[in-house]
Protein backbone atom coordinates (compact mmCIF):
# COMPACT_ATOMS: atom_id res chain seq x y z
CA UNK A 1 0.00 0.00 0.00
CA UNK A 2 1.20 3.34 -0.83
CA UNK A 3 0.18 6.53 1.21
CA UNK A 4 0.58 9.80 -0.61
CA UNK A 5 1.46 12.70 1.32
CA UNK A 6 2.31 16.58 0.21
CA UNK A 7 5.25 16.89 2.31
CA UNK A 8 7.67 14.31 4.02
CA UNK A 9 10.40 15.56 6.91
CA UNK A 10 12.86 12.78 7.37
CA UNK A 11 13.85 12.47 11.06
CA UNK A 12 11.78 14.51 14.20
CA UNK A 13 14.96 16.18 15.57
CA UNK A 14 14.84 20.03 16.04
CA UNK A 15 14.74 20.89 13.07
CA UNK A 16 12.25 18.14 11.64
CA UNK A 17 9.89 18.49 14.24
CA UNK A 18 10.29 22.73 13.92
CA UNK A 19 9.58 21.85 10.30
CA UNK A 20 6.09 20.23 11.19
CA UNK A 21 5.07 22.74 13.69
CA UNK A 22 5.17 25.44 10.71
CA UNK A 23 3.81 23.89 7.09
CA UNK A 24 0.25 25.29 7.16
CA UNK A 25 -0.80 23.33 3.72
CA UNK A 26 -1.55 19.70 2.71
CA UNK A 27 -0.67 16.53 4.50
CA UNK A 28 2.80 16.25 6.83
CA UNK A 29 4.31 12.97 7.58
CA UNK A 30 7.27 12.76 9.86
CA UNK A 31 9.72 9.33 9.81
CA UNK A 32 11.57 8.97 12.65
CA UNK A 33 14.09 6.04 12.99
CA UNK A 34 14.18 5.93 16.71
CA UNK A 35 10.86 4.80 19.10
CA UNK A 36 10.58 8.46 20.15
CA UNK A 37 11.31 12.05 18.96
CA UNK A 38 14.30 14.47 19.97
CA UNK A 39 16.93 12.57 21.51
CA UNK A 40 19.43 14.53 20.67
CA UNK A 41 17.32 17.66 22.12
CA UNK A 42 17.10 16.03 25.33
CA UNK A 43 20.73 15.84 25.39
CA UNK A 44 21.42 19.75 24.73
CA UNK A 45 22.87 21.65 27.01
CA UNK A 46 23.42 19.01 29.68
CA UNK A 47 20.11 18.33 29.39
CA UNK A 48 18.59 22.01 29.67
CA UNK A 49 17.96 22.70 26.17
CA UNK A 50 20.58 25.99 25.41
CA UNK A 51 18.18 26.51 22.19
CA UNK A 52 19.30 29.78 20.81
CA UNK A 53 21.53 32.72 22.22
CA UNK A 54 20.51 36.03 22.67
CA UNK A 55 23.76 37.97 20.94
CA UNK A 56 23.19 40.56 18.24
CA UNK A 57 22.05 39.13 15.20
CA UNK A 58 24.94 39.89 13.10
CA UNK A 59 27.70 38.32 15.78
CA UNK A 60 25.86 35.25 14.90
CA UNK A 61 27.26 35.19 11.37
CA UNK A 62 30.81 35.01 12.66
CA UNK A 63 29.37 31.86 14.96
CA UNK A 64 29.65 28.94 11.99
CA UNK A 65 33.24 29.18 10.82
CA UNK A 66 33.92 30.35 6.99
CA UNK A 67 30.45 29.08 6.30
CA UNK A 68 28.37 31.76 7.89
CA UNK A 69 27.52 33.97 5.48
CA UNK A 70 24.96 30.95 3.98
CA UNK A 71 23.26 31.29 6.84
CA UNK A 72 22.14 34.99 6.30
CA UNK A 73 18.99 34.71 5.01
CA UNK A 74 17.56 31.89 7.31
CA UNK A 75 18.92 33.60 10.42
CA UNK A 76 17.43 36.98 9.10
CA UNK A 77 14.27 35.45 8.65
CA UNK A 78 13.51 33.35 11.49
CA UNK A 79 15.55 35.43 14.00
CA UNK A 80 17.19 34.30 17.77
CA UNK A 81 14.23 36.76 19.02
CA UNK A 82 11.74 35.20 17.29
CA UNK A 83 12.36 31.75 18.25
CA UNK A 84 12.13 33.22 22.03
CA UNK A 85 8.41 34.35 21.25
CA UNK A 86 7.83 31.10 19.50
CA UNK A 87 8.27 29.33 22.52
CA UNK A 88 6.54 31.97 24.36
CA UNK A 89 3.57 31.45 22.46
CA UNK A 90 3.55 27.94 23.52
CA UNK A 91 3.42 28.49 27.18
CA UNK A 92 7.54 27.91 27.82
CA UNK A 93 9.18 31.02 28.82
CA UNK A 94 13.24 31.42 28.48
CA UNK A 95 15.81 33.00 31.00
CA UNK A 96 18.59 34.32 29.62
CA UNK A 97 22.29 33.65 31.21
CA UNK A 98 24.11 36.40 31.81
CA UNK A 99 26.49 34.60 28.64
CA UNK A 100 23.45 35.37 26.69
CA UNK A 101 22.25 31.56 26.37
CA UNK A 102 19.02 30.93 26.70
CA UNK A 103 17.31 28.26 28.29
CA UNK A 104 13.59 27.23 29.28
CA UNK A 105 12.38 28.84 32.18
CA UNK A 106 12.42 25.23 33.48
CA UNK A 107 15.40 24.41 32.82
CA UNK A 108 13.99 21.12 31.10
CA UNK A 109 15.32 19.96 27.34
CA UNK A 110 11.78 18.20 27.68
CA UNK A 111 9.73 21.32 28.24
CA UNK A 112 10.88 22.34 24.60
CA UNK A 113 10.68 19.13 23.20
CA UNK A 114 7.25 18.71 24.60
CA UNK A 115 6.02 21.63 23.18
CA UNK A 116 7.35 21.17 19.09
CA UNK A 117 5.35 17.84 19.71
CA UNK A 118 2.25 19.38 20.84
CA UNK A 119 2.12 21.44 18.63
CA UNK A 120 2.76 19.19 15.80
CA UNK A 121 0.08 17.05 16.75
CA UNK A 122 -1.73 20.38 16.52
CA UNK A 123 -1.30 20.79 12.96
CA UNK A 124 -2.12 17.69 11.96
CA UNK A 125 1.26 16.41 11.42
CA UNK A 126 1.94 12.98 11.65
CA UNK A 127 4.60 11.12 13.16
CA UNK A 128 5.87 7.87 12.78
CA UNK A 129 8.52 6.20 15.00
CA UNK A 130 10.50 2.68 14.46
CA UNK A 131 10.02 3.90 11.06
CA UNK A 132 13.85 4.33 9.35
CA UNK A 133 14.26 5.40 5.77
CA UNK A 134 15.26 2.61 3.55
CA UNK A 135 15.95 4.71 0.11
CA UNK A 136 14.25 7.81 -1.39
CA UNK A 137 13.56 8.09 -5.36
CA UNK A 138 12.48 10.87 -7.15
CA UNK A 139 10.15 10.33 -10.63
CA UNK A 140 11.62 13.73 -12.72
CA UNK A 141 8.86 13.22 -15.20
CA UNK A 142 6.18 13.61 -12.59
CA UNK A 143 8.11 15.26 -9.92
CA UNK A 144 7.56 13.25 -6.55
CA UNK A 145 9.63 11.15 -4.74
CA UNK A 146 9.47 7.55 -3.68
CA UNK A 147 10.32 7.00 0.22
CA UNK A 148 10.63 3.42 1.54
CA UNK A 149 10.87 2.55 5.35
CA UNK A 150 11.53 -1.15 6.33
CA UNK A 151 7.91 -1.87 5.75
CA UNK A 152 6.01 0.74 4.31
CA UNK A 153 5.99 2.70 1.33
CA UNK A 154 5.07 6.59 0.37
CA UNK A 155 5.03 9.14 -1.88
CA UNK A 156 5.59 12.56 -1.92
CA UNK A 157 5.67 16.30 -3.63
CA UNK A 158 8.37 17.55 -1.10
CA UNK A 159 11.26 15.87 1.13
CA UNK A 160 13.09 17.66 4.28
CA UNK A 161 16.07 15.78 5.00
CA UNK A 162 16.37 16.94 8.74
CA UNK A 163 18.26 13.78 9.84
CA UNK A 164 21.41 15.48 11.86
CA UNK A 165 24.52 14.42 11.24
CA UNK A 166 26.72 11.82 12.86
CA UNK A 167 27.24 13.56 16.53
CA UNK A 168 26.10 11.47 19.38
CA UNK A 169 24.86 8.20 17.71
CA UNK A 170 23.50 6.76 20.06
CA UNK A 171 20.97 9.18 19.73
CA UNK A 172 20.16 7.91 16.18
CA UNK A 173 22.17 10.28 14.70
CA UNK A 174 24.37 8.22 12.56
CA UNK A 175 25.28 9.65 9.07
CA UNK A 176 21.87 8.68 7.24
CA UNK A 177 20.98 11.80 5.68
CA UNK A 178 24.58 11.80 4.23
CA UNK A 179 23.39 8.45 2.47
CA UNK A 180 20.04 9.82 1.00
CA UNK A 181 21.60 12.65 -0.14
CA UNK A 182 24.71 11.08 -1.81
CA UNK A 183 21.89 8.70 -3.31
CA UNK A 184 19.96 11.56 -4.39
CA UNK A 185 23.35 12.16 -6.58
CA UNK A 186 24.47 15.38 -4.20
CA UNK A 187 27.60 15.96 -2.68
CA UNK A 188 28.79 15.41 1.09
CA UNK A 189 31.41 17.62 2.14
CA UNK A 190 33.93 15.09 4.62
CA UNK A 191 32.53 14.75 7.97
CA UNK A 192 34.53 14.83 10.79
CA UNK A 193 33.95 15.54 14.68
CA UNK A 194 33.36 18.89 15.72
CA UNK A 195 32.65 20.74 19.18
CA UNK A 196 34.66 18.13 20.76
CA UNK A 197 37.48 17.73 23.33
CA UNK A 198 40.86 17.19 21.96
CA UNK A 199 43.47 14.25 22.51
CA UNK A 200 46.98 15.32 22.32
CA UNK A 201 50.01 13.32 22.46
CA UNK A 202 52.08 13.23 25.93
CA UNK A 203 49.34 14.79 28.06
CA UNK A 204 50.88 15.99 31.18
CA UNK A 205 47.64 17.79 33.17
CA UNK A 206 45.55 14.89 33.83
CA UNK A 207 46.22 15.26 37.44
CA UNK A 208 44.77 18.70 37.05
CA UNK A 209 41.59 18.04 35.64
CA UNK A 210 39.21 20.58 36.42
CA UNK A 211 41.44 23.54 35.92
CA UNK A 212 40.15 26.21 33.81
CA UNK A 213 41.42 29.05 31.94
CA UNK A 214 39.36 31.94 30.85
CA UNK A 215 39.55 33.95 27.52
CA UNK A 216 42.98 33.09 26.39
CA UNK A 217 44.47 32.77 23.44
CA UNK A 218 45.09 29.83 21.31
CA UNK A 219 47.13 29.41 17.41
CA UNK A 220 46.38 26.34 15.35
CA UNK A 221 49.74 25.40 13.47
CA UNK A 222 50.42 23.10 10.47
CA UNK A 223 53.18 21.64 8.52
CA UNK A 224 55.17 23.94 10.57
CA UNK A 225 52.93 27.09 9.54
CA UNK A 226 50.25 29.03 11.45
CA UNK A 227 46.55 28.54 9.64
CA UNK A 228 44.10 29.63 11.99
CA UNK A 229 44.42 31.59 15.70
CA UNK A 230 41.32 32.11 18.38
CA UNK A 231 40.44 33.22 21.89
CA UNK A 232 38.60 31.22 23.98
CA UNK A 233 37.98 29.37 27.70
CA UNK A 234 39.95 26.25 27.96
CA UNK A 235 39.33 23.72 30.58
CA UNK A 236 42.08 20.74 31.29
CA UNK A 237 40.36 17.02 31.83
CA UNK A 238 41.75 13.87 33.34
CA UNK A 239 42.72 12.84 29.62
CA UNK A 240 42.46 15.85 27.32
CA UNK A 241 41.50 19.35 26.21
CA UNK A 242 38.71 20.68 26.61
CA UNK A 243 36.19 23.95 27.35
CA UNK A 244 34.17 26.37 24.86
CA UNK A 245 37.86 27.71 23.15
CA UNK A 246 39.03 24.28 22.57
CA UNK A 247 35.34 22.63 20.84
CA UNK A 248 34.28 25.94 18.85
CA UNK A 249 38.22 25.75 17.24
CA UNK A 250 37.91 21.75 16.50
CA UNK A 251 36.31 22.37 13.36
CA UNK A 252 39.47 23.44 11.89
CA UNK A 253 41.97 20.91 13.72
CA UNK A 254 43.07 17.70 11.93
CA UNK A 255 45.24 14.69 13.44
CA UNK A 256 48.98 15.62 13.99
CA UNK A 257 48.26 19.72 13.86
CA UNK A 258 49.90 21.56 16.65
CA UNK A 259 48.04 23.80 19.15
CA UNK A 260 49.80 26.49 20.82
CA UNK A 261 48.31 27.77 24.10
CA UNK A 262 48.97 30.82 25.48
CA UNK A 263 47.93 30.13 29.60
CA UNK A 264 48.47 33.50 31.01
CA UNK A 265 47.91 36.25 28.43
CA UNK A 266 50.62 37.61 28.52
CA UNK A 267 53.61 37.50 25.31
CA UNK A 268 56.74 36.63 25.79
CA UNK A 269 58.19 39.66 25.92
CA UNK A 270 55.84 40.91 28.01
CA UNK A 271 56.47 37.63 30.86
CA UNK A 272 60.20 38.36 30.40
CA UNK A 273 59.68 41.83 31.00
CA UNK A 274 57.93 41.20 34.25
CA UNK A 275 60.38 38.47 35.33
CA UNK A 276 63.54 41.15 35.19
CA UNK A 277 61.67 43.60 36.67
CA UNK A 278 61.00 41.59 39.78
CA UNK A 279 64.66 40.11 39.33
CA UNK A 280 66.19 43.77 40.03
CA UNK A 281 63.36 44.49 42.45
CA UNK A 282 64.43 41.58 44.69
CA UNK A 283 66.45 38.65 42.87
CA UNK A 284 66.10 36.76 46.08
CA UNK A 285 62.38 36.29 45.81
CA UNK A 286 61.24 32.65 44.67
CA UNK A 287 60.61 32.53 40.61
CA UNK A 288 57.16 31.12 41.11
CA UNK A 289 56.42 33.96 43.51
CA UNK A 290 56.60 36.23 40.19
CA UNK A 291 53.05 34.86 39.22
CA UNK A 292 51.14 34.70 42.51
CA UNK A 293 49.80 38.54 41.14
CA UNK A 294 48.37 36.56 37.64
CA UNK A 295 44.84 35.08 38.06
CA UNK A 296 46.08 31.54 37.33
CA UNK A 297 46.00 28.14 39.79
CA UNK A 298 48.98 27.37 41.78
CA UNK A 299 48.72 23.69 41.31
CA UNK A 300 49.18 24.63 37.50
CA UNK A 301 52.46 26.79 37.85
CA UNK A 302 53.74 24.32 39.89
CA UNK A 303 53.11 21.69 37.10
CA UNK A 304 54.81 23.89 34.89
CA UNK A 305 57.58 23.86 36.73
CA UNK A 306 57.85 20.47 36.87
CA UNK A 307 57.44 19.92 33.15
CA UNK A 308 60.07 22.29 32.51
CA UNK A 309 62.38 20.37 35.46
CA UNK A 310 62.94 23.83 37.50
CA UNK A 311 62.85 23.40 41.03
CA UNK A 312 60.31 25.52 42.98
CA UNK A 313 62.94 26.45 45.17
CA UNK A 314 64.67 28.52 42.28
CA UNK A 315 65.08 31.95 43.36
CA UNK A 316 65.06 34.91 40.45
CA UNK A 317 69.02 35.12 40.65
CA UNK A 318 69.64 31.56 40.66
CA UNK A 319 67.13 31.16 37.12
CA UNK A 320 69.69 30.39 34.05
CA UNK A 321 68.72 31.13 30.57
CA UNK A 322 67.58 27.77 29.38
CA UNK A 323 65.23 27.13 32.48
CA UNK A 324 63.73 30.68 31.69
CA UNK A 325 63.17 30.22 28.25
CA UNK A 326 61.72 27.32 29.08
CA UNK A 327 59.42 28.43 31.54
CA UNK A 328 58.40 31.40 29.29
CA UNK A 329 57.50 29.02 26.16
CA UNK A 330 55.52 26.62 28.05
CA UNK A 331 53.41 29.63 29.85
CA UNK A 332 52.94 31.51 26.30
CA UNK A 333 52.69 29.28 23.71
CA UNK A 334 52.07 25.56 25.09
CA UNK A 335 52.45 23.30 22.34
CA UNK A 336 50.28 20.16 21.55
CA UNK A 337 50.51 17.58 19.22
CA UNK A 338 46.90 17.05 18.08
CA UNK A 339 46.51 12.81 18.61
CA UNK A 340 43.03 13.07 17.39
CA UNK A 341 39.53 14.38 17.97
CA UNK A 342 37.27 12.76 20.38
CA UNK A 343 34.63 11.04 18.34
CA UNK A 344 31.21 11.19 17.70
CA UNK A 345 30.18 9.86 20.84
CA UNK A 346 31.36 13.01 22.64
CA UNK A 347 31.50 15.08 19.85
CA UNK A 348 28.11 18.18 20.27
CA UNK A 349 28.07 18.59 16.19
CA UNK A 350 29.12 17.51 12.58
CA UNK A 351 31.68 19.10 10.56
CA UNK A 352 31.09 19.04 6.99
CA UNK A 353 27.63 17.84 5.55
CA UNK A 354 25.72 18.52 2.51
CA UNK A 355 27.43 20.92 -0.17
CA UNK A 356 26.21 24.01 0.03
CA UNK A 357 26.98 24.29 -3.23
CA UNK A 358 24.25 22.42 -4.11
CA UNK A 359 21.31 24.29 -1.72
CA UNK A 360 19.83 27.57 -2.45
CA UNK A 361 20.30 29.14 1.18
CA UNK A 362 16.94 31.39 -0.26
CA UNK A 363 14.70 28.59 0.22
CA UNK A 364 16.45 25.41 1.65
CA UNK A 365 15.69 24.00 -1.46
CA UNK A 366 18.04 21.36 -3.67
CA UNK A 367 19.50 22.93 -6.66
CA UNK A 368 19.45 19.90 -7.75
CA UNK A 369 16.06 18.52 -7.47
CA UNK A 370 13.00 20.44 -7.28
CA UNK A 371 10.85 19.58 -3.88
CA UNK A 372 14.10 18.35 -1.92
CA UNK A 373 14.97 20.47 0.99
CA UNK A 374 17.50 20.40 3.76
CA UNK A 375 17.81 21.78 7.20
CA UNK A 376 19.91 21.52 10.02
CA UNK A 377 23.21 19.36 11.25
CA UNK A 378 22.76 17.49 7.68
CA UNK A 379 23.92 20.93 6.06
CA UNK A 380 27.53 21.80 5.79
CA UNK A 381 27.17 23.82 8.93
CA UNK A 382 28.44 24.17 12.15
CA UNK A 383 28.07 26.55 15.09
CA UNK A 384 30.02 27.25 17.96
CA UNK A 385 28.76 25.98 21.32
CA UNK A 386 25.91 28.55 23.08
CA UNK A 387 22.57 27.31 21.41
CA UNK A 388 23.72 28.28 17.75
CA UNK A 389 23.28 24.98 16.04
CA UNK A 390 19.85 24.42 17.52
CA UNK A 391 18.90 27.77 16.11
CA UNK A 392 20.44 27.11 12.85
CA UNK A 393 18.08 24.26 12.58
CA UNK A 394 15.10 26.24 13.51
CA UNK A 395 16.18 28.74 10.93
CA UNK A 396 16.91 26.65 8.14
CA UNK A 397 13.67 24.78 8.84
CA UNK A 398 10.97 27.61 8.74
CA UNK A 399 12.75 28.85 5.24
CA UNK A 400 12.12 25.34 3.87
CA UNK A 401 8.63 25.28 4.81
CA UNK A 402 8.39 28.87 3.76
CA UNK A 403 9.36 27.84 0.44
CA UNK A 404 6.79 24.42 0.85
CA UNK A 405 3.83 26.97 2.15
CA UNK A 406 4.25 29.22 -0.70
CA UNK A 407 4.39 26.62 -3.50
CA UNK A 408 1.77 23.97 -2.41
CA UNK A 409 -2.29 24.35 -3.04
CA UNK A 410 -4.83 22.56 -0.64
Amino acid sequence: MITDFSTIIIGAGAAGLFAGCNIKKGKTLVLEKNNSPGKKLLLSGAGQCNYTHAGDLDDFINKYGENGSFLRPALYNFKNSNAIGFFKELGVGSVIREDGKVFPESLKSSDILNALINRCKLNNVDIRYNSPVVSISFNNELEFFTVKTNNEKFTSKNIILSTGGSSYPNTGSTGDGFSIALSLNHKVVLISPCLTPINVKDYSFSDLSGISFNDIKITLWRNNKKIKETTGDVLLTHKNLSGPGILNFSRYIMKDDTIKINFINLSEEELSTLIDRQTKENGKQLVKSIFKDINISKRFIEKIFEICQVSEDTICSQLNKKDRLNLIKSLCEHSFKVESLVGYHLAMATSGGVSLDEINRKTMQSKIIKGLYFAGEVIDIDGDTGGYNIQAAFSTAMLAVKDINKNLTE
